[in-house]
C-alpha cells in the first residue's frame, strides 16, 4: 500500500477517535503577559499610543519621543526620553517556533566586551536582562576640534520574545542604575504594542517603522515654511534627530 494512502487512513482513524491532527508547523508557546503586547492581544486600557508602524508607544506624562532617520528618510529608530534617561526601542522578526532573546543576549555580551564594556545577566521585571556598562561616544563640546575619547556608561538591555517578534529596549542614563528613575521607562516598555504583520521576514531583521501621519504633516509644514522663507523649493521633511544613546551592539542579521 502506498505510504501516502496509509497515512491518510491513519489520520482518518485518529479523527474518528477525536484526536486532533498534528500541526504542520510547530507554534512556539507564548506565556501570558502583562506587556509588552502583541497587536492581537492589545489591551483596551485607554492609554494613548503613538503609532510608529510596527511599534505603538504609550505616550506617558513626562516622556518625550524622538525618531531617527536614515539618509533615505526612513525611520530607523525610536527613543523615549525621561529626564536625563533614555529608552531606545526596536522590534525584530523572530522564528515561529523559538525565541531569540537568549542568543541575542550572548551576542550583546560578546560585542560589549570586545568594545571595552561589560554586561552581565540579572533578573528584572521582564525576566532575564543585561546590565553593566557600554562604551559610548563622549559628548562633543562647542568649539571642540575633535571628539573626546569614548567613555563607559551604565546601560540595561531589556528583551521580550513575542509571537514571531522580539522587542529590545536599551536603557541609559540614571535609569540604568536607579530603580526608582527606571520605573517610568519600564512602564513605557511594558505598554508597547508590537504589530508584526503577516509578511515573511528574515529572522532578526528590524520591523519597519514609520512616522505618525500627524507628525509627518507637521514636519512637512515646518519644512515648507522654512523653504519659502529661504526662497528655495521645499526639501524632504526631516524630524529632529533623536538623542543618541551610547553605542551598543545590534543583533546581527539572521
Amino acid at each position: 500500500m502506498p505510504f501516502g494512502r496509509r497515512r491518510n487512513r491513519i489520520e482518518r482513524s485518529l479523527r474518528e477517535r477525536g484526536v486532533p491532527p498534528e500541526p504542520q508547523h510547530r507554534e512556539r508557546e507564548v506565556e501570558e503577559t502583562t506587556g509588552p503586547w502583541d497587536s492581537a492581544d492589545a489591551p483596551e486600557d485607554g492609554v494613548q499610543r503613538i503609532d510608529l508602524g510596527s511599534i505603538r508607544l504609550p505616550g506617558l506624562p513626562g516622556t518625550d519621543l524622538r525618531v531617527e532617520l536614515s539618509p533615505q528618510q526612513k525611520v530607523v529608530g525610536a527613543t523615549l526620553r525621561y529626564g536625563d534617561s533614555l529608552l531606545q526601542v526596536a522590534a525584530f522578526a523572530a522564528p515561529r517556533a523559538d525565541g531569540i532573546w537568549d542568543s541575542v543576549r550572548a551576542d550583546l555580551r560578546t560585542s560589549a566586551s570586545g568594545q571595552g564594556g561589560s554586561l552581565h545577566e540579572v533578573e528584572g521585571p521582564f525576566g532575564t536582562e543585561l546590565a553593566g556598562t557600554v562604551l559610548a561616544p563622549a559628548p562633543q563640546q562647542a568649539g571642540q576640534a575633535a571628539a573626546a575619547q569614548p567613555v563607559r556608561r551604565a546601560a540595561r538591555f531589556l528583551g521580550v520574545d513575542g509571537p514571531r517578534w522580539f522587542l529590545r529596549g536599551m536603557m541609559t542614563g540614571p535609569a540604568a542604575e536607579d530603580p526608582e528613575q527606571a520605573a517610568v521607562l519600564e512602564n513605557a516598555f511594558r505598554g508597547i504594542v508590537v504589530v508584526r504583520g503577516v509578511e515573511p521576514m528574515p529572522v532578526r531583521e528590524q520591523l519597519p517603522l514609520a512616522l505618525p501621519p500627524q507628525m509627518a504633516a507637521q514636519l512637512a509644514r515646518q519644512q515648507e515654511a522654512a523653504a519659502r522663507a529661504a526662497g528655495s523649493p521645499p526639501a524632504t521633511p526631516q524630524p529632529p534627530a533623536a538623542p543618541q544613546p551610547p553605542a551598543a551592539p545590534q543583533p546581527p542579521a539572521g
